[in-house]
């Protein structure tokens, strides 16, 4: 049997695909078959580089991470901003529409999924906030911008928070429990010099996505 000569390729047009068709279909709709006769390759080509759906979804999750990194990385290195100033451009670039429409097209109900609920807070503890969050609120507290005694536990209550608690991908979610969850978050940390992350922009993108989940719930994970 011939070797294939350009692995990576292979690889990127199977996460290529796979991500157009989680996005278009969703997680649990989108079948192994439908990537393999989307892509146009075999079977065992499919398995050479992953053991599973699952498996390329979580690769198509850490390509998506990986360039969401890059973005968060230029806004903590840049030194035009404050500690504030940075914390609300990169909460602004996590939660923006786009990012979000993609994830929730993509993704079955976190809360549905231990696996993949666990993933995301260990992202949040290992990745997200050592990496990015606590070191600008660091840079708050040095600038004067941001209040606190406690960076680290402060930046891992406002992702898990952000990212568990006020996302509708985690469980259905009703737009007024959105909204008040919210402004409940927005008015937590005020006292830590830190007032309304969250904007009006994000808040109706939140919303808008947790009225379609009404009327299209999304599915728990299913294996395949």
């Amino acid at each position: 049997m011939a070797r294939n000569k350009y692995p990576e390729e292979t690889v990127r047009k199977i996460l290529d695909t796979a991500e157009r068709l989680f996005i278009e279909k969703g997680y649990d709709q989108a079948s192994l078959q439908d990537i393999i006769d989307a892509t146009g390759l075999s079977k065992g080509a499919i398995y050479h580089h992953f053991a599973s759906k699952e498996d390329i979804f979580y690769s198509v999750c850490d390509r998506i991470g990986q360039h969401n990194a890059e973005v968060l990385s230029k806004v903590r290195d840049d030194s035009s901003l404050s500690g504030l100033e940075k914390l609300r451009t990169i909460f602004a670039a996590s939660l923006q529409p786009e990012r979000q429409a993609k994830m929730f097209c993509m993704m079955p109900y976190l809360l549905n999924n231990a696996k993949f609920l666990a993933t995301e807070m260990r992202s949040i503890f290992m990745d997200v906030v050592p990496e990015f969050i606590e070191p600008i609120i660091q840079q708050g507290i040095a600038d004067g911008s941001i209040r606190t005694d406690h960076p680290r536990e402060l930046a891992e209550a406002m992702m898990l928070l952000s990212d568990l608690w006020i996302n509708p991908i985690v469980r259905p979610t009703t737009p007024e429990e959105i909204q008040a969850r919210c402004a409940v978050y927005n008015q937590m940390f005020t006292s830590f010099g830190v007032p309304a992350l969250i904007g009006g922009e994000i808040i109706d993108t939140l919303v808008r996505y947790a009225e379609m989940a009404r009327h299209e719930p999304l599915e728990g994970a299913a294996d395949s």
